[in-house]
């Protein structure tokens, strides 16, 4: 069993870069497989949930050259599966990207129940209601989810609760299909506008109308590129907590400014300092004192579930 043995009692400080953002990376790396030619990603962190995803987009056939262990290049030329191995879905829920992913690019996906979460039921029924508001056919078979298309075919997708995973879902599979998609009542997270640039890169052709609203033209194919994966708000966050949580100080490199904000505000209150200089945040956690008498997360850009 694995474990840390943590003793405590001196005040942490030092300098830390952050990695990518992992919850960015792995709509990304889905969408990797989404073209014939070849992508190049960078900055992924090295963590079990990218790793996984890695090795079930080479359980389809595509090639997967790790670089180093933050690069890899990806080639969907020679996938030949369509079928996601349940032992990937059960291991993380992201695999489930790979439905709107295949679909878009072979009009067809199969995949297991989503697994990967230990802390209740997280269903993917608004996933299966914005393919099939696309025209794809769902199907249960032998425990596993089938979706069928002949051509998607772009809708106006009202979602009736805002799902960053949802979201994520209708944007691979709208970018291919034929005529335009908008989707209303989306998700906001940063993931969702760095999933919608590199997929811009890839030559979809995409628009945010206004909060909550994107707009897709299909297109009949999409092209190579490369991706810097963004550095990881989640992270970020954590290292600040450790720095009041030690009383200590932290400088942050590579911090995604302008994704902190509902976090800071929190912190501030708290009483930590903080300042951003020459694109670092420097946190000081010295003056912490106040307790936080009520906490309540909300989607982005509120206070974010995993930093609660």
């Amino acid at each position: 069993m694995e474990q840390y043995v943590i003793k405590g009692g001196n005040p942490l400080v030092g300098e830390v870069e952050i990695a990518g953002a992992k919850n960015a990376a792995l709509a990304i790396l889905a969408a990797a497989i989404m073209t014939d030619e070849t992508i190049l990603i960078e900055n992924l962190p090295d963590v079990r949930d990218i790793n996984v995803l890695l090795e079930a987009i080479a359980g389809i056939g595509a090639q997967v050259d790790r670089i180093d262990k933050s690069t890899v290049k990806i080639n969907g030329s020679t996938i030949g599966d369509v079928s996601v191995d349940y032992e990937y879905i059960k291991k993380i829920r992201a695999s489930y990207y790979l439905l709107g992913a295949l679909l878009g690019r072979n009009q067809r996906g199969v995949i297991g129940y989503p697994g990967g979460c230990v802390i209740g039921k997280r269903p993917i029924d608004l996933h299966l209601y914005a393919l099939k508001s696309l025209g794809a056919i769902i199907s249960e078979k032998n425990g596993k989810i089938q979706a069928d298309c002949k051509k998607l075919k772009g809708q106006e997708i009202n979602f009736p609760d805002r799902s960053v995973g949802a979201t994520e879902q209708a944007l691979l599979a709208a970018v291919l299909a034929e005529g335009e998609t908008v989707l209303r009542n989306c998700a906001r997270e940063p993931e969702i506008t760095w999933l919608c640039r590199f997929l811009q890169k890839m030559g979809a052709r995409i628009c945010h109308e206004k909060e909550g609203c994107i707009r897709v033209q299909g297109v009949t194919s999409l092209h190579g590129t490369e991706m810097l994966i963004p550095a990881d708000r989640i992270v970020t966050g954590t290292y600040l907590c450790v720095a009041a949580a030690s009383r200590g100080s932290v400088t942050v490199e590579n911090a995604p400014e302008g994704e902190m904000e509902a976090f800071l505000e929190v912190y501030r209150k708290m009483g930590g300092q903080y300042e951003w200089k020459s694109g670092k945040l420097i946190a000081n956690g010295a003056g912490i004192q106040f307790s936080v008498p009520f906490l309540e997360t909300e989607a982005y850009p509120g206070f974010p579930t995993d930093l609660q």
